[in-house]
């Protein structure tokens, strides 16, 4: 796989990267990062000081690449622990209590010996960052962690709203009814209204959103984590929409990090718990990988019927739960058919042989990653960008079943009906089955493709350092002549 990271001519231009900080977020700016590193960029990663310990404390799993050092702000917002019960409070703390210590930052890092700060890499989310990129005349260039469709609606609602809606009247309108013609004018047919009320389920949540997507327009271009190839209709319909270059770079995952976990060296390294070991034992495309994310789960009962479900499929699985209970082992029965853990390498295991499906709550690091993986996908979605997500697995590109529907979002589902649906995804030699793996297979090759030396998102790579060192080059003429002034 090393060879899909290639690089061009090293240019030492310097980019502050800034994620926005939840654990998918800094995942997808982190590989993001890796590229750019890869290209001779010099990147560096600001976080919070909670965050800082975090990947410090993970790094020895993927440690960072040369070119990429971490700095990190105080901890001004709340606690990634715990910060569920008071989503809308940590929004609100990310949106007005980290700009100010960013500038001061800034201020040092621009004061430092080294190449001056080229480009600001920043989560979309962050709308902040385009103001203080514009104030000190450094170009931003905006990333969407999240799929182009899910970009592309928030898009159109934000056109729709009371300030920028072409149509008379549009003012009266109420949110449900600006959704239903932000349906209609979507590139993506197969995007339901249901999919898309998480958009107004929290008010302030929305205001956020749509306050990011206004700053697009002073943006020096829009990045995405997926790939042309996968929503290209999507991406097509957004460049002729947007003032601004839009480059999808995706699949946005580590995968210049993955190893060839088989050879002898490697088995040698890992000890007998590992999962790998396990994996080696087991037979091809037969293990379920389960994982609802790091943020918000299911219920309680609902975690229950899954381990039922789980054990009355007869599947062998690696269920990754960070917060693990007796009661969950003690449904699943014995472990001698799967493992469960706290934390994996994720795409690892994903590439692994062994791996034959994917239980995923669609969050988009996830879904590209087992997209690259070439692994099936149970869908079941549980919030915000979620159901966009499942609705493009399932319906456009055919890679996987729906366990629920967004619809259906508050219903429980049985064990019986969890455990039917596993089999089908990892059993079934019915037809549609058939065309689902084979799908995933294709999909796979279309990502070796896009991210190798002249594919879409290699080019689009190259189209953005070009960007950023442009601005490398006039900022560093303009210190020359400064200096011989």
């Amino acid at each position: 796989m090393n060879e899909m990271a290639a690089t061009d001519e090293p240019c030492r231009c310097h980019i502050v990267a800034v994620p926005y900080p939840g654990r998918g977020h800094v995942n997808a700016m982190m590989s993001l990062s890796r590229l750019l590193a890869a290209r001779g960029a010099e990147v560096t990663f600001v976080v919070t000081e909670e965050w800082l310990g975090l990947i410090l404390s993970s790094s020895a799993a993927a440690p960072l690449p040369a070119g990429v050092r971490l700095r990190a702000i105080p901890n001004v917002i709340p606690s990634e622990h715990g910060r569920g019960a008071d989503h809308a409070g940590f929004v609100d703390a990310v949106a007005t209590e980290m700009e100010a210590p960013f500038e001061r930052l800034l201020d040092r890092l621009q004061a430092e010996e080294g190449p001056p700060v080229a480009a600001l890499v920043a989560d979309t989310y962050l709308a902040w960052v385009v103001d203080v990129g514009n104030r000190r005349g450094i170009p931003v260039c905006s990333f969407f962690p999240m799929a182009a469709s899910f970009f592309y609606a928030c898009y159109h609602f934000y056109c729709l709203a009371d300030d920028h809606a072409p149509a008379a009247g549009a003012t009266t309108e109420k949110p449900e009814q600006r959704l239903e013609q932000c349906i209609s004018g979507l590139a993506s047919s197969s995007i339901t209204l249901s999919d898309l009320k998480p958009l107004i389920h929290n008010e302030r949540t929305l205001q956020h959103v749509l306050t990011a997507v206004s700053r697009i327009k002073n943006a020096q271009c829009l990045l995405f984590t997926t790939m042309y190839e996968l929503e290209t209709s999507v991406i097509s319909s957004l460049r002729s929409a947007l003032p601004c270059p839009v480059f999808p770079i995706g699949p946005c995952v580590p995968y210049t990090t993955l190893e060839d976990q088989h050879s002898k060296s490697n088995r040698e390294l890992t000890s007998p718990g590992d999962c790998f070991t396990w994996l080696d034992s087991q037979p091809v495309n037969s293990v379920l990988y389960v994982s609802l994310g790091s943020f918000l789960s299911v219920s309680a009962s609902q975690l229950d019927e899954i381990a039922v479900g789980l054990a009355a499929s007869e599947v062998r699985f690696l269920w990754i739960l960070r917060e693990q209970t007796p009661r969950v082992r003690e449904l699943v029965g014995g472990i001698d058919r799967g493992m469960i853990l706290a934390w994996c390498d994720q795409l690892k295991v994903l590439c692994h042989p062994s791996v034959g499906g994917f239980l995923t709550h669609c969050g988009m690091n996830s879904t590209l990653e087992s997209v690259f993986a070439g692994v099936p996908m149970l869908a079941l979605p549980l919030f915000f960008d979620q159901p966009v997500d499942s609705r493009l697995i399932v319906e456009e590109w055919n890679i996987g079943l729906a366990l629920r529907d967004w619809t259906d979002k508050d219903r429980l589902i049985p064990s019986e009906e969890i455990a039917r649906a596993i089999k089908k995804l990892m059993d079934s030699d019915e037809a549609d089955m058939e065309a689902i793996r084979r799908r995933a297979l294709e999909w796979k090759e279309y990502c070796v493709r896009a991210v190798k030396e002249g594919g879409s998102s290699y080019n689009n790579l190259s189209s953005l350092m070009e960007i950023v060192c442009s601005s490398q080059c006039t900022q560093l003429d303009q210190q020359r002549l400064k200096a011989s002034a």
